[in-house]
């Protein structure tokens, strides 16, 4: 190991183990403010909410990838003549995130939003928990992405990705350009400028807390499932985080996200190993690498934790770039102003 990765490696821990203390101790307070059973007492969720067999959406399949082994879970709408738009979701999110788009581009598309690995009823591979995270390092998702595209049956596609999907999807684009006729992110800055902004705007810095925390073991776990996984009902409706628009995310909505980490023999780290194996594998360098597909972004601007600045020099990357900011949606901009994101990748796919 270099010196400059064990100095950051060690810089690393010291943030996290800062943001850890501070989590334990309000942790603690909350269960003893609100009682240890009410902290712990998170439920298993036997069966899927009735929102996410809505056949308005698609039919669920499934398909086990060559490469890791793993069963992946999707749902698909349109039929399977026409050209294949394959959407990634993000944190803490599920394929149900793109409901909006899979009744919208079905007439157009093939549209399939597969659940990631590691999330809902997508397999996770072992071992589980913390030490499970190289199972989730860049090239292993991106691997998920070009085997998933085959096993569909195409051998290219429109790829569309918020979030996490998202940082999957412009990697994917960088490594694979002859498997992407277009790429759409949403409220995900391209790799090559998110580490460097981390490091120049103290602002995201504290923005980005979580990103250290999730590198502890069993801390964020606890935290996920704490008072019944109330962090997901705080991430999509609460003051900092949450949706603007008040009915853009119902009850059921929220239950269905929780499904994705309280179903039976769910695997809570799998989605959290992303953000450990981001931070804890050599970053890559983006220097000269270039997206070559037509690309559009399109950006929340009240995003609680992504500022828009993030957004600032795409276009060194990206020769054939869209920016389109939604005033006053938030970080869930597909699910918080969906008619609006509808309409800017309609008109932009038209072109």
């Amino acid at each position: 190991m270099s010196l400059a990765r064990m100095i950051r490696s060690a810089m690393g821990w010291l943030v996290a183990s800062f943001y850890g203390s501070i989590m334990l101790v309000t942790m603690t307070l909350s269960a003893i403010r609100r009682g240890p059973r009410a902290f712990f007492g998170y439920k298993v969720r036997q069966d899927r909410p009735k929102c996410l067999d809505d056949p308005d959406l698609g039919t669920h399949g499934y398909v086990r990838l060559d490469g890791s082994g793993l069963r992946f879970h999707y749902v698909a709408a349109g039929e399977r003549d026409k050209p294949l738009m394959l959407c990634l979701h993000g944190f803490p999110e599920c394929w149900y995130s793109w409901r909006h788009q899979l009744k919208e581009f079905r007439n157009s598309y093939r549209v399939v939003a597969p659940d990631l690995r590691g999330y809902g009823e997508t397999e996770s591979p072992q071992p589980f928990g913390y030490r499970g995270w190289p199972n989730f390092s860049m090239p292993h998702l991106t691997n998920d992405v070009r085997e998933l595209i085959a096993a569909l049956g195409y051998s290219s596609c429109t790829l569309v990705a918020h979030d996490w999907g998202g940082m999957v999807a412009w990697n994917f684009a960088i490594d694979h350009p002859d498997l992407v006729d277009k790429l759409i992110v949403m409220n995900i800055p391209h790799p090559g400028i998110f580490a460097k902004y981390l490091t120049t705007h103290f602002s995201q810095f504290r923005r980005s807390w979580y990103m250290f925390l999730f590198q502890l073991p069993w801390l964020p776990e606890t935290l996920v499932k704490s008072f019944d996984f109330e962090m997901i009902t705080d991430t999509f409706k609460g003051k900092e985080m949450g949706c603007r628009c008040s009915d853009a995310i119902t009850d059921e909505d929220i239950e269905a996200f929780k499904y994705t980490f309280a179903r039976p023999g769910a695997n809570i780290s799998g989605a959290i190993n992303y953000y450990r194996a981001a931070m804890k594998t050599p970053p890559r360098s983006y220097r000269g690498m270039k997206v070559t597909c037509p690309t559009l972004m399109i950006w929340g601007d009240q995003d609680g934790a992504l500022e828009v600045g993030l957004t600032e020099g795409t276009d060194k990357f990206v020769p054939d770039f869209t920016l389109k900011v939604v005033p006053g949606a938030s970080h869930w901009v597909q699910q918080d102003q969906p008619e609006v994101v509808i309409g800017i990748m309609r008109d932009w796919l038209k072109e």
